[in-house]
């Protein structure tokens, strides 16, 4: 009996890409950035048609770089990381949460600030129902919520709501992760 040969066939590379990564590019992921800092890969400007092929990147990390684009930069930047993912692929987008003094403390940051609500606008089917004059072309399932510092970090989820209606810097961070349905 004459044995079948297998076929060799290509592995399949993934990319993950850390965007606007600064110095503190995330382990195992491509730095992207416009400057050159010591762990960038990549010297591009994310506020520029990207160079990946549509449906190309398997998972994104974003951390700290959005609050730093104007409105039709962030329209520009939401579509675009639409057009790399793959289907099912998801990216982690990190700012500054609203109401600490961080995301107003900055100069370099835009108006206005990145707030939960935005989260709706990356979807296609709440867009048209709600605001299709809104020229993002995304479609993503999005869930978010605050990050907490000292001490509300380890304190019921109570306290923790009670603390985001009362004081300012309760919360540090929003974190939002949207998965691409396309």
């Amino acid at each position: 009996m004459k044995k079948a040969k297998l076929k060799p066939v290509a592995a399949v590379e993934v990319l993950k890409l850390d965007l606007g990564c600064g110095k503190n590019k995330k382990a195992g992921f491509t730095g992207v950035d416009a400057i050159k800092f010591d762990g960038v890969d990549l010297i591009h400007d994310l506020r520029t048609k990207w160079p990946w092929r549509d449906d190309s990147v398997d998972e994104a990390h974003c951390s700290h770089f959005v609050e730093h684009l104007a409105a039709d930069e962030r329209i520009h930047f939401f579509n675009e990381l639409y057009r790399v993912l793959r289907n099912g692929s998801k990216a982690t987008i990190v700012v500054p949460h609203w109401s600490n003094e961080r995301a107003y403390g900055d100069l370099t940051h835009k108006w206005p600030p990145v707030v939960g609500f935005f989260w709706y606008y990356v979807s296609r089917e709440w867009r048209d129902a709600n605001a299709p004059h809104v020229p993002l072309t995304c479609n993503f399932e999005a869930q978010w919520g605050p990050t907490f510092g000292p001490p509300w970090t380890f304190k019921a989820q109570e306290a923790q709501q009670f603390a985001l209606n009362h004081y300012i810097n309760a919360a540090q961070d929003m974190v939002a992760t949207l998965t691409a349905h396309k």
